[in-house]
């Protein structure tokens, strides 16, 4: 099945397409958190963040923050979120990398639910030295 940030971006399937240049598009998501909630899509096919070329992951994110600009501007939305999901653990369900400008309200009642443990000292330096040995 082709892809369907593919398909938009190759003008096969129609979009709200909100702001764009040579290398991503923006498009309101058609099932919204949020009114104004914005995917922003790179043009090169990459099904995550690992799989993309850093130039094209900047401009993603340029034009995410322009995104969020506009909104911030045109909607004048308390908040805003920016979120980026990552394999299917993680949420993601169009195996196109993108980023969700999703605008916020204080009485929009849409929120995110974690369950928020304290990490202790020992394990998070632990942790943090595991990650540094990646880099």
């Amino acid at each position: 099945m082709r892809c369907v940030f593919c398909a938009i971006r190759d003008g096969q399937l129609p979009a709200n397409v909100v702001a764009e240049d040579a290398q991503a598009f923006a498009i309101l998501d058609i099932n919204p958190i949020n009114d104004g909630h914005t995917l922003v899509i790179p043009r090169t096919h990459a099904e995550t963040l690992f799989d993309m070329a850093e130039e094209d992951v900047v401009a993603t994110v340029r034009l995410a923050r322009r995104v969020a600009d506009g909104i911030r501007r045109g909607l004048q939305p308390d908040g805003l979120n920016l979120l980026q999901n990552n394999g299917a653990a993680a949420f993601q369900t169009v195996p196109h990398f993108h980023v969700h400008v999703i605008p916020r309200w204080e009485d929009d009642r849409k929120g995110f639910t974690w369950d928020l443990v304290p990490g202790s000292p020992s394990r998070m330096r632990a942790i943090a030295d595991r990650i540094r040995a990646a880099l």
